[in-house]
């Protein structure tokens, strides 16, 4: 997957703003100023942390040599994936979608409720 549409896919979760609150090495996408990703642009292979369920984190470590311990993040609750091919694109959009339901459903009912409008 390269930037563009990787990009467009985090982009397209309702109500996700796109910022660079670490500098112009990180972009980071939110949902209601909750982080559920951030992409590592300027590296290649891209790279992007992820917020996971901590007994699936250490599933896909054990499953996928692209998938690290969350860098610079809370190790049990986030994955860095390394986007060199061997993540199908299909589980890394899955994985996507986990990490912004994660942060949706860790938000405060009124916020939760506002983006069902």
């Amino acid at each position: 997957m390269n930037l563009e549409t990787l990009r467009d896919y985090l982009l397209q979760k309702k109500s996700t703003t796109e910022e660079m609150p670490f500098g112009p090495e990180a972009l980071v996408f939110k949902v209601a100023g909750k982080m559920f990703a951030l992409v590592a642009w300027q590296e290649t292979p891209l790279k992007i942390s992820l917020k996971c369920d901590p007994m699936e984190a250490l599933f896909l470590r054990d499953m996928y040599t692209a998938v690290t311990p969350g860098y610079h993040l809370n190790k049990r609750h986030w994955n860095t994936v390394t986007l060199d091919g061997s993540v199908p694109e299909a589980e890394l959009r899955r994985l996507i979608d986990d990490s912004y339901i994660l942060v949706v459903q860790g938000l405060k009912k009124a916020e939760r409720d506002a983006l069902l409008l």
